[in-house]
């Protein structure tokens, strides 16, 4: 079985680059176009798998041949897919990215509820979930699936969420029993029901949720990066019994700045910075050096187009390398 399993969008994505001008005297070239595995949860799987954790996916394609072609692209990838269900007269989820002038606009992002996981297709799932070290939960999923996804985490596994719920009902499931919340800038406004402006008001709402019972709170806060905050306790994979507080877990935060050059393609930076963040703490690392790890994953993603991404774990302790100077 998987040490993790995530639970989340599964599709294609489909990213066209205009053709380039032409040069004096010469003509211009064909536009180029490519068709990806995406989707959050696909990205955040390929991710995980590329720095080397066991992960299985969760999610819905239909049967048509993009959801034939996905499946077999994420199984390439070293993903587990005996769980990704194939809906029966469905269209794959697709999304369609433009890159022009060296940056990338959404055409399209169609995904049908029908290919939106149901409380039946998690049940199906049960013992991927009940087997796995992390279950990665992905909120843009309905309410009801993801409750069904939290009944079936085994006692001791690790829940990390990301985005924000649908409903107040699912926030409270969701914040009852998440160790880790990732949350970009918009994605915290809705947990915290309220604006935010700046690192203070971000450090102020992580304190509500670490008060609810979340260990790791990583908040988008706009162009000053991502601050992440903790609370004191085992590093993750360590029974409470065995070493009450880890001197890595202090309670903190800490703020990371964006990494990288100038952003091409922002839409895949999210799931890599999950997947980043989850595979370093599940590796044991303290939540400072988790923040950093996951930034750098972020800041490497985006620096090409389509969401997929292309990491190593010698690129990323490269990259961790010269971001913070040692």
């Amino acid at each position: 079985m998987a040490d993790v399993v995530v639970l989340g969008q599964v599709g294609r994505d489909l990213v066209l680059r205009t053709p380039a001008l032409p040069e004096a005297g010469g003509s211009a070239t064909v536009g180029e176009r490519r068709e990806l595995l995406g989707g959050k949860g696909a990205n955040q799987a390929v991710a995980l798998a590329q720095l080397g954790v066991p992960v299985a996916l969760v999610g819905v394609v239909g049967d048509d041949h993009p959801g034939v072609e996905a499946v077999a692209q994420a199984a390439a990838d070293g993903i587990d897919v005996s769980a990704v269900v194939r809906r029966r007269g469905a269209s794959t989820a697709l999304l369609v990215d433009l890159v022009e002038d060296g940056g990338v606009r959404r055409l399209l992002e169609d995904v049908p509820d029908v290919v939106l996981l149901t409380p039946d297709d998690v049940a199906a799932a049960t013992d991927q979930i009940a087997a796995a070290q992390v279950v990665s939960l992905q909120l843009q999923q309905p309410g009801p699936a993801v409750v069904a996804a939290l009944q079936r985490v085994p006692e001791g596994a690790v829940v990390v969420v990301d985005g924000a719920p649908e409903d107040d009902a699912t926030r409270d499931a969701v914040l009852a029993r998440a160790d880790v919340v990732r949350a970009d800038a918009i994605e915290a406004r809705l947990l915290a029901g309220r604006e935010l402006s700046g690192v203070d008001d971000a450090r102020d709402a992580a304190a509500e949720l670490l008060t609810a019972g979340a260990r790791v709170v990583a908040m988008g806060v706009g162009e000053e990066g991502d601050m992440v905050a903790w609370r004191a306790g085992p590093r993750f994979g360590v029974a409470a019994g065995e070493l009450e507080v880890d001197p890595g877990w202090a309670d903190g935060d800490v703020v990371v700045p964006l990494l990288g050059g100038q952003p091409v393609d922002p839409t895949g930076g999210g799931d890599a910075y999950v997947a980043a963040l989850t595979a370093t703490l599940l590796g044991g690392a303290a939540p400072e050096d988790a923040a950093w790890v996951a930034s750098a994953a972020a800041g490497l993603t985006v620096g090409h187009s389509g969401g997929r991404p292309e990491l190593t774990p010698d690129r990323l302790r490269e990259a961790v390398r010269l971001s913070r100077g040692r």
